[in-house]
């Protein structure tokens, strides 16, 4: 669809902090915009739900961790979301991208982003994906076991080794719940400091002539809003660099600690800006350098929910209020955990505000649930909205850039819920609704009369 302008909105608004995109306002009639544009509007045009995106909030963030280490490479983590648009906005703000499929790897491929500036990961990558990034001259490829070593030094090009960093445990915990935790020993990714196997994986990288060792990564966790356990990761890392200079005289020229920044969901939740990595961060790394005697590596981030996460909003209606004998007020949406698992999976917590209209109504708790067939589809257990609240009321709820979308599923056979980009009072449609057609189409038959 065409790019849509908005034509014009009462001049009374008051401005919305986070966790809402920069410059949201909402209106003296109850309505927000974002982007300058109404979400009413755009519920009324699209259904519900609907997923906004603000364009510029996503560019403001990905040219802060520009700004704010300008010697760093940063690569745009799109497992958090990735759409064709979305990646050419990160490749026009000169950022790299971080994918972990070859289905992502070839939408970015597609949309002209520049492999060299493309970094694949994967714990369980297949050779097909393997053989894309060798086949595009993907900049970095991260090995995450010892079968892949040897399978990728297989595949690549003997005139053109194949650029790679090897994923690092370094036993550090981190991140807001234990599914996410991936710094740590006992699970899939990675070779462990602990039991000297990233050693052990390095030494047989160098052994590789087909391969060219870049650095070593490591990827802590996810929604970490305590920069500690990346300082601490730092010293062990650089130690494991310092090892390598005294064994194999070598010097790896980067050092990638992923990603894994956390955004605030509600009001007054801490993050971790990017300005404030910088401020710990980059000290630390020097000051154990000079420690173990060697260069400071070039630093490498991975940062994905940081700058999609707050720019996105989820826009969905009323479709029933009911109270329980428990006395509870439960406010149920027509989505849910098909386009929103975050709080099933993680516990993860938002907040939500009615919009569309006034209401003098007292504020009280109220649980908003999703539409499927599960006890555990709650969107926001402890909700606070008016009591007047009924179906055909719209509900917002900000900070849904990040794990969202990129997480939607069918389950019940729910279509999955459009994308409109905002910017400066225009929109565009990003992504369409998904129809029975698409889901029909997979079966070889027609919808239905």
């Amino acid at each position: 669809m065409g790019e849509q302008v908005h034509d014009g909105h009462p001049a009374r608004a008051t401005r919305l902090g986070p966790p809402w995109p920069r410059g949201a306002a909402r209106l003296g009639d109850g309505d927000v915009l974002v982007g300058g544009v109404s979400l009413t509007e755009l519920a009324e045009a699209y259904g519900t739900p609907v997923y906004v995106l603000d364009e510029a909030e996503a560019r403001r963030r990905a040219a802060g961790y520009r700004t704010a280490l300008p010697d760093a490479s940063v690569h745009y983590a799109a497992k958090a979301f990735l759409c064709t648009s979305f990646a050419r906005w990160m490749d026009q703000e000169g950022l790299g991208l971080d994918v972990c499929s070859g289905n992502e790897l070839a939408l970015a491929l597609a949309v002209g982003f520049p492999a060299a500036r493309i970094i694949l990961h994967g714990n369980a990558k297949t050779e097909s994906e393997l053989l894309l990034a060798v086949k595009h001259g993907v900049g970095r490829v991260v090995l995450d076991s010892f079968p892949e070593i040897a399978h990728l030094a297989a595949l690549a090009d003997p005139a053109r080794p194949q650029g790679v960093y090897v994923r690092v445990v370094p036993g550090v915990a981190a991140g807001h719940h234990a599914a996410v935790r991936t710094g740590v020993d006992d699970q899939q990714f990675g070779f462990a400091l602990e039991d000297g196997g990233a050693l052990e994986a390095v030494e047989r990288v160098l052994d590789q002539p087909h391969l060219r060792l870049d650095g070593l990564h490591c990827h802590l966790g996810s929604q970490i809003t305590d920069i500690e356990p990346f300082l601490t990761a730092v010293g062990r890392l650089v130690g494991l660099l310092g090892r390598l200079r005294e064994r194999r005289g070598v010097t790896l020229p980067e050092l990638d600690l992923g990603g894994g920044h956390g955004i605030a969901y509600r009001v007054g939740d801490a993050e971790l800006p990017p300005e404030d990595f910088a401020a710990y961060v980059l000290p630390r790394l020097r000051a154990c350098c000079a420690e173990a005697g060697i260069p400071v590596p070039r630093l490498v981030l991975e940062p994905g929910r940081a700058i999609v996460g707050p720019a996105g909003v989820a826009v969905y209606r009323v479709l029933s209020v009911k109270v329980a004998a428990s006395g509870r007020r439960f406010v149920a949406v027509d989505g849910g955990m098909s386009d929103n698992p975050r709080p099933a999976l993680y516990g993860a917590e938002y907040s939500v505000q009615l919009i569309g209209r006034r209401s003098a109504a007292l504020m009280e708790p109220a649980r908003v649930v999703g539409r499927h067939c599960e006890a555990g589809d709650v969107l926001v257990p402890d909700a606070s909205l008016p009591a007047d609240v009924r179906p055909g009321d719209l509900l917002a709820v900000p900070a849904s850039g990040a794990y969202q979308l990129s997480m939607a599923s069918g389950y019940n056979l729910v279509a999955r819920p459009p994308l409109v980009g905002v910017r400066e009072g225009a929109w565009k449609v990003l992504l369409r609704r998904e129809a029975l057609s698409d889901i029909l189409e997979r079966e070889g038959v027609g919808a239905a009369g």
